[in-house]
């Protein structure tokens, strides 16, 4: 039998069966995760709303998105990785099949915001279960191959979606129903519950003021959240620029295309040459990637200088999300685990819910030219602040490696609550 080649191994290699089971469930998932590319369409298309009325009810799923971060969080580190997931998986299922078969704008808009809170908690709690099962050192490389399966199935998700889309979005969501189903029934049969036994869980509220009382970590979520403000025109911003320069949506589409093919492509390349590099200067490369990859659009508008930027912010993707993950998993202690991963979740949603409002108002006041510079003078103001994090975050890092799970950081917080 012939050995797989090296670099396969270094990129492979070494991790535990329960990582593997979480990162095929996922892939699978996530190959009909489609509320949130075509929410907006199901209910213009097939319940006909205006827009006006369709936007409000995808404002209510991103602040359910928000929601579940936190409160993913906590119930991974009160109730346990496994059950939060399970949970988060099938309640998420029942409220997507719902939104297929219902017409009440109410309901509807209910239902938006519950598929939201509900259909995501999850994510918290499988961050946490990779903390929870990967050594430190390889933290970085199981969330690029996590981050890899995302959009390895977002990829092939979409293509598919595109040949039915045109006729009932609606079925989109009962297969995305069946997805969630089957991804419970993997982590039922396959993944043990895996937060660190003898580690008592801090109280629900304490736990999360404790979290945002972390200096260290509270800087780090804001110079991330202003990257992923950055990153996230790509919902709005780009797709009106892009129309603005002749590019219409089956040319967006191509383009989306290009970053999930972009980052699975490099992923695996990358994956485990980023362990070489300190976290701060992959995350400030990130911001920077961000700020340029954007900021070409100032330019003018053509194909070929869209496809540079997309290029360059899929890069910024490819070299920052795993890391940041990695960091956040690095910077909790082992009790607030869920807590910290759900709290970064959270700067998802805020910046799903941000961009828009965002990119929106300062292309309509100013032109798109002003949002472009912008994100460039904003992506590099970033990366220098993650410079400058730099020396605090590996301060804590260091003085939280001795002892026990979470280490210094755990024996602070247990003594912040005592007192």
């Amino acid at each position: 039998m012939i050995p797989p080649p090296a670099s396969l191994r270094a990129a492979l290699g070494g991790l535990p069966r329960t990582f593997w089971m979480v990162w095929a469930g996922m892939l699978v998932n996530r190959m009909a995760s489609f509320v949130a590319p075509f929410l907006a369409l199901f209910l213009v298309r097939e319940r006909g709303f205006d827009a006006a009325e369709a936007g409000r009810i995808v404002a209510l799923y991103g602040l359910g998105v928000m929601v579940a971060g936190p409160l993913g969080g906590t119930l991974a580190d009160r109730l346990g990785r496994r059950p939060t997931m399970l949970l988060g998986l099938v309640t998420g299922a029942l409220s997507v099949a719902a939104l297929a078969w219902t017409r009440a704008p109410a309901a509807l808009a209910a239902l938006a915001f519950v598929n939201g809170a509900t259909g995501e908690i999850y994510r918290p709690a499988m961050n946490a279960v990779v903390a929870d099962v990967v050594a430190p050192a390889e933290r970085t490389r199981a969330y690029g191959l996590v981050y890899w399966a995302i959009n390895m199935g977002w990829s092939i998700g979409l293509s598919v979606a595109g040949l039915f889309a045109e006729r009932h979005i609606a079925w989109l969501f009962l297969v995305d129903a069946i997805t969630s189903l089957t991804f419970a029934g993997v982590l039922a049969l396959t993944v043990p519950e895996t937060r660190p036994a003898g580690v008592e869980p801090a109280p629900a509220l304490a736990g999360l003021a404790q979290v945002f009382r972390d200096r260290v970590f509270v800087v780090f979520i804001a110079l991330a959240l202003g990257g992923l403000v950055v990153f996230t025109q790509f919902q709005l911003a780009a797709p009106l620029d892009m129309a603005a320069h002749g590019v219409g949506p089956s040319g967006f589409a191509w383009l989306m295309a290009l970053n999930g093919v972009g980052v699975v492509v490099l992923q695996p390349l990358l994956g485990a040459r980023l362990r070489r590099y300190e976290p701060s200067r992959a995350l400030a490369a990130s911001a920077l990637l961000f700020g340029i990859g954007f900021g070409v659009n100032a330019l003018g508008g053509s194909v070929p200088l869209y496809v540079v930027g997309v290029m360059l912010w899929t890069l910024g993707e490819v070299v920052g999300f795993p890391v940041a993950n990695a960091v956040v998993a690095d910077l909790s202690p082992a009790a607030l685990r869920g807590r910290y991963q759900g709290a970064y979740s959270m700067s998802w949603g805020v910046a799903f819910t941000l961009s828009p409002l965002v990119g929106g108002e300062v292309m309509s006041r100013f032109g798109a030219r002003t949002l472009w510079i912008g994100a460039l003078v904003l992506g590099a103001i970033l990366a220098a602040g993650h410079l400058a994090a730099a020396p605090a975050r590996r301060r804590r890092l260091a003085a939280d490696r001795p002892g026990a799970p979470g280490g210094a950081a755990l024996d602070r917080a247990a003594a912040a609550q005592q007192g």
